[in-house]
């Protein structure tokens, strides 16, 4: 899936990071189009399997029995072509000459969420991401501090976004890192707090914790934004383990709490006809869940 600009005026950059300069290789070059960005890659990857669940849930097992392969198809060719041996890492994107695009940034993060990310190099990425380089203390940077380009003040070569780094965050736990996931959601607690009215806005500077002490704002940041306000909720699932499949009448709860977050509570908690009530509690180093409601003859798995 690639992006390129036909119009004279528009969007150099066609993903979520669409400043002229978020694209470039670790030398700082620019990368020119068309460029494959890895994330979409992941994000076609993950509608696929979704879109099949769909079908077959309403009966349409051919159709569905096609998008699964096409995926498997997509995670193969992916894998192969985006991994950076060298730098035990997935590149950024893939240029107009097919090029890897080498520089360290949050994107692959968001690998681990959709699922198209080989378990075997889940490993890797994870401790790159969890690196001084690329986690400030606050979050995760776009870019990371060791490649040409980075500037803590750039809107998406160095800076820190809460929805990125929920989604980083979401990965994580997917691919059972719990204790790295919860520390991500901890840490934008943590920067929440630093705000007024514990409000996240769209991005903050990418300076280090240890360097500075807070999240320093940056200046024309939107505060109320929603991907930041939805930063919240999938931290809060993240933290639960909480996955939903009403086709199958079937809840998965598996928390996990850091050390920051000794207690929480969840109510008006609606999955299908249930309504629930979820308290989960940190002690001794262990999470536990209590459960209350009406299951509506919901399957919980606790785990």
């Amino acid at each position: 899936m690639e992006y390129w600009r036909r119009a004279p005026g528009g969007l150099t950059n066609q993903g979520w990071k669409d400043s002229w300069d978020s694209v470039r290789f670790r030398d700082g070059r620019l990368a020119e189009p068309p460029i494959a960005l890895c994330e979409v890659q992941g994000y076609v990857y993950d509608a696929k399997l979704r879109a099949a669940d769909l079908l077959a849930a309403l009966g349409e097992t051919v159709r569905a029995a096609e998008l699964r392969r096409q995926a498997a198809r997509l995670k193969e060719r992916f894998n192969r072509d985006f991994w950076l041996a060298d730098r035990g890492y997935y590149a950024l994107a893939l240029d107009g000459r097919k090029r890897p695009v080498d520089s360290v940034t949050s994107n692959p993060g968001h690998l681990l969420w959709s699922g198209i990310a080989d378990e075997a190099k889940a490993r890797a990425v994870t401790a790159r991401l969890l690196a001084p380089e690329l986690f400030s203390g606050w979050g995760i940077r776009t870019l990371a501090t060791a490649e040409a380009g980075y500037n803590p003040l750039s809107y998406h070569n160095g800076s820190v976004w809460p929805h990125d780094t929920s989604v980083v965050a979401a990965g994580l736990g997917r691919c059972g890192f719990l204790d790295e996931a919860g520390r991500l959601v901890a840490a934008l607690l943590e920067a929440a707090a630093e705000f007024p009215a514990f409000r996240l806005p769209e991005l903050f500077a990418g300076y280090g914790r240890e360097e500075v002490g807070f999240p320093v704002p940056y200046p024309t940041a939107s505060s109320p934004q929603a991907w930041a306000a939805g930063t919240v909720m999938l931290g809060l699932r993240t933290l639960l383990g909480l996955e939903a499949d009403i086709p199958n009448r079937r809840l998965v709860l598996r928390p996990h709490l850091p050390p920051q977050v000794r207690y929480l509570e969840l109510s008006g908690l609606r999955v299908g006809p249930a309504r629930l009530e979820l308290r989960v509690r940190r002690q001794g180093g262990v999470t536990k869940a209590e459960v209350r409601g009406d299951l509506a003859g919901l399957k919980l798995e606790e785990g």
